[in-house]
């Protein structure tokens, strides 16, 4: 009778979710990895934007988006930087999403490259009166043209490819 005891003991710790090996880690969600996807891609992204603007690479610099909102000299210096670099991952967040609705199917890193062309077409083109400091796109030097575009070709294929990489894997897992 002990023995059978003793055997139960086992089995029940061996169970027991009380104890830190039995824990299981709860999956992130779907939507989860997305919006980490897109906080992670434009906070990177635009670190590197900062450096290659530092490095002269480029005369744009990621404050340049508190340029239609923000009052006064800080937003011009190293704390306008920093704040606005967190900005842009907010605002990647959206830029994620909207990949993830639209986007997430395709396996191809063309259409996150094209998706990041995209995207700089649309601030360089569209949003472009938004910003008093930013320069009409034929008025901007070479090497700011080809680095932002660069970067945004970047940032497009990470956060695309990232997405729609995890949207088929989970997919494929899910058939099997």
């Amino acid at each position: 009778m002990a023995d059978d005891k003793k055997k139960t003991d086992d089995v029940k710790e061996e169970d027991n979710p009380r104890f830190e090996q039995n824990k299981r880690e709860k999956p992130v969600s779907q939507i989860g990895k997305v919006i980490s996807t897109g906080f992670i891609g434009g906070v990177f992204w635009s670190l590197l934007a900062y450096l290659a603007s530092i490095l002269n690479y480029t005369e744009i610099k990621p404050s340049l988006i508190l340029q239609p909102i923000a009052l006064g000299d800080w937003k011009n210096g190293t704390l306008g930087e920093f704040i606005s670099i967190v900005l842009i991952g907010v605002i990647s967040i959206g830029v994620a999403l909207v990949y993830y609705a639209v986007l997430k199917r395709f396996t191809s890193m063309w259409i996150g490259i094209a998706y990041g062309a995209a995207l700089w077409g649309l601030v360089f083109f569209i949003l472009n009166p938004m910003f008093p400091d930013l320069k009409r796109i034929f008025e901007l030097p070479r090497g700011t043209i080809v680095t932002t575009v660069c970067l945004y070709i970047l940032y497009g294929l990470f956060v695309g490819y990232s997405i729609s990489f995890d949207y088929n894997e989970l997919n494929t897992n899910n058939e099997n």
